[in-house]
Order: structure tokens, then sequence, then C-alpha cells
């Protein structure tokens, strides 16, 4: 998080100081970038749950709607010594779960439809334990507020780049030595373009960390961890995509919603650098590799 809020900063300083005509306004830039980029992160840190869930189509469900699915929750958070969070559900034979919110007392567990019909009782546990993880890791809340500050990032390189077009500057060499105001624009150039690819990239390698996390945890919490490898294996088989999904609530499911050749093993390390999730082949090794040790 740090490191975002400083990256975000840098990016604000180098367009302020390659945009404003004096050091002020370059310094105006870089406080308007940090401050942009926490008033970001605190509405989201408010908002972006629900509707993350507007988005999926999630409706909520009681104990009495669903009470097999409750009560598998239920435990689960007692087991983490979590509050017992809502649940919804998502109206998609796709199999696929997420959880969402700002911490433990204000979570949310979706479910699909399709995930409830396919999995066994152990495997169906094994995803609400992974699930009932990252709500107590405050993956969440990490991942809620990483997700704006890579917006925030996008959207000023954005700016500068819609700023350059429109309003080209014409500097004299009385108002500045043009060697150094010439780097200056460069240097921010490159990084305008670039700094969206990089802040993506960051946000997709703290994903699939936090993934890893969440299984371990999950299998702590279970001490089954072949019921979560078997449901990894049955989840990222299924061949239906989730209509509901897109590009930016994918990083939240337990797998990769898209359906693409995301997490299937063979793709290099420089295309995993793009995926949202780890292959499913080493999750499911390391999981394998727990059994016997919890």
């Amino acid at each position: 998080m740090s490191i975002f809020v400083i990256f975000v900063t840098v990016v604000g300083w180098v367009i302020g100081f390659s945009i404003g005509e004096t050091p002020v306004e370059g310094y105006i830039w870089t406080g308007a970038a940090l401050v942009f980029a926490l008033l970001s992160a605190w509405v989201s840190y408010y908002t972006s749950d629900k509707l993350t869930l507007a988005i999926s189509g999630a409706k909520e469900v009681k104990k009495k709607d669903a009470p097999e699915l409750y009560r598998l929750v239920e435990n689960e958070a007692i087991t983490a010594g979590l509050p017992v969070p809502k649940v919804y559900i998502i109206d998609d034979s796709a199999p696929n779960a997420f959880a969402t919110g700002r911490d433990p007392k204000h979570a949310v567990m979706a479910f699909t439809s399709g995930l409830l019909q396919k999995l066994s009782k152990p495997e169906l546990e094994g995803v609400v334990a992974h699930e009932m993880s990252h709500i107590g890791n405050y993956d969440i809340r990490l991942m809620m507020i990483v997700v704006t500050l890579v917006g925030v990032i996008a959207l000023l390189s954005d700016w500068f780049l819609r700023w350059t077009w429109f309003h080209p500057r014409h500097r004299s060499d009385e108002n500045r030595q043009d060697q150094l105001g010439a780097i200056l624009a460069i240097i921010a150039l490159v990084l305008a373009i670039l700094s969206p690819i990089i802040a993506a990239l960051m946000q997709l390698a703290i994903s699939r960390k936090r993934e890893y996390l969440a299984d371990a945890s999950g299998a702590m919490l279970t001490r089954n961890p072949e019921g979560l490898a078997n449901a990894l294996i049955k989840i990222s088989n299924d061949k239906e995509p989730l209509e509901v999904a897109n590009k930016a609530t994918a990083h939240l499911y337990i797998c990769n919603p898209l359906k693409d050749k995301e997490g299937k093993g063979g793709a290099g390390w420089f295309a995993n650098l793009f995926n949202t999730h780890p292959p499913i082949e080493e999750r499911v090794k390391r999981l394998k590799g727990m059994v016997g040790k919890v």
C-alpha cells in the first residue's frame, strides 16, 4: 500500500513538473495527485462492495433460504473467530465465489448457484474457508483499495496525455532551459504510458499472493486441504464462463471467471505476469503438499 501511494505521488510529481510553468505548479500537481489518491481510496472503502455486488447481480439470502450453506458459513466463521458475514447468491450456473467488504464486520460472501449445485459438501466447505480467509486476512480491504489506486494512476496518465495533446507547450529559452524541460517531458510521457501497466502488474502480483495465502489459511481452517484442492480443479475445469464477471471484478473470484488460458499452466512466466490468479496446478500442488500436515 505504501509503494502504491508513493508511486501515485511520483507520477503526479513528474507530470506536474512537466506541465507546470513554475515549481509551485509542479508541487500543486503532486499534492493534488496524493489527495486524489487518498480521497478515491476513502470513497471506495465505503462503496466498492455495494458496487461489486450490484455489478455481479448478487442477491442477499437469509438462513431460511439456504440453510445448508448458512451452516457452513457460520461454522467457518466460528472456527476463524470472525463475525458471520452476509451471504449472497448469484444466479449463474458457472461455479465460482468471492468475498468483499471493508472489514470482517462488514464482510459479504457471494456464491453462484452453479457452485452450490456442482460441488460436494467437503469441496463447498473448502471454498467457504478460502473466502473466510480472505476476510480474516483483510484481503477484501487490501484489494479494494489497490484497485482504486490503480484506477487513479490510469486517470492521472490519461489526463496528462490529453493535456499534452490539447495544450502543447511553447517554452522559450528565457523561461527555462529547454534541454532540462525536454528531458522531463519525455520522462513524463513515458511514465504516463507505462505507469498504468506497471500499476496493473503490481495489482495482479498482490492478487496472486493473496490467493496462495487464502488457500493455505482455508486449508488450516477445515483441516482438509484436499476438499479445497478438488473444488479448485472442478471450478477451473468447468467450461462455462461466468456471465456477470468482467475484468474489473475477475480478481475477486476464487478462480478466474473469464475462462481464458489464465491459470492453466504452461503459459510461461511472462504471460503469468498478467494473470489475476496463480496457476491452478500450482495451487493444487501446494494444497496437496499440506495433506497430513494440518
